[in-house]
């Protein structure tokens, strides 16, 4: 579904992603790993158009997207969050969810004059749709609350109920655990899970907590100086000794001498 060919990324001198090469399969829920400054965000960032690759193909469903600007690539279904989010503060979180979906008649000034029951109806339906993704993930509670007074794990399901709105066919979850809870990060999961049974959306993630990842993501991909590393199933990955090495250390190394 994803396809990354070859791609490269400078910074001055610095090069953050060095002929990278990886694909995200249909259907899956798929980890990105690696240590700080392995270029993952900036991998991101780079398939999602807020940055221009050097070099290098981005396919997505067989459609070249590279250099695409992101207004592009959010219309082609390929929808992202942050590791910081970027809720509307002074908006309320049903009022987030709603100012996600594209092609609003109210945006235009003639369908404000000459189409006015058209644009209620378009309201009433995008209402309707964040109320249900609400619900999807437990902050219908909360739909008429500021975005600013939510906590943070309750902001990083802003932000996946603001992916949800735009109907996308793949997610890219940049960090969705940093700062959640025990049992909120239980939470996530299901509803990561939930996307893609549920939803028929393909999620591609990053993320540091190695329990949720391996406990979550099949197939999981390793970045390292920009590059991959290596890819494989979570207990393939746990015994890959270049793994060990350039990341996981000693966390898995037990685990990985008992088996």
């Amino acid at each position: 579904m994803l396809v990354v060919h070859d791609l490269v990324k400078d910074f001055g001198g610095l090069r953050a992603v060095n002929r990278c090469s990886l694909e995200v399969k249909q259907g899956t829920i798929t980890g990105l790993i690696g240590p700080n400054g392995a270029g993952k965000t900036t991998l991101f960032n780079l398939v999602t158009g807020f940055i221009p690759p050097d070099s290098g193909q981005i396919s997505f469903n067989d459609e070249r997207i590279d250099g695409l600007p992101a207004h592009r690539v959010f219309h082609k279904k390929l929808v992202r969050t942050f590791q910081i989010p970027r809720e509307f503060k002074q908006m309320t979180v049903l009022e987030n969810c709603m100012l996600v979906p594209a092609g609003q008649q109210g945006e235009s000034i003639w369908a404000s004059w000459f189409r006015p029951q058209r644009i209620r109806q378009q309201e009433a339906e995008m209402q309707d749709n964040a109320i249900d993704v609400l619900k999807f993930v437990n902050l219908i509670d909360l739909k008429d609350e500021y975005a600013s007074n939510l906590s943070g794990g309750q902001k990083k399901l802003l932000e996946i109920a603001r992916a949800m709105m735009a109907d996308p066919q793949m997610i890219l979850l940049d960090e969705p655990g940093a700062g959640v809870n025990p049992t909120l990060m239980n939470k996530l999961v299901g509803y990561i899970e939930k996307l893609v049974s549920e939803r028929g959306a393909t999620v591609f993630l990053i993320e540091h907590d190695m329990d949720l990842v391996m406990t979550l993501c099949n197939p999981v991909i390793v970045m390292s100086n920009g590059e991959k590393l290596a890819e494989g199933t979570p207990a393939e990955i746990r015994k890959n000794q270049k793994v060990l090495e350039a990341y996981l250390g000693s966390q898995y190394a037990e685990s990985r001498v008992q088996s």
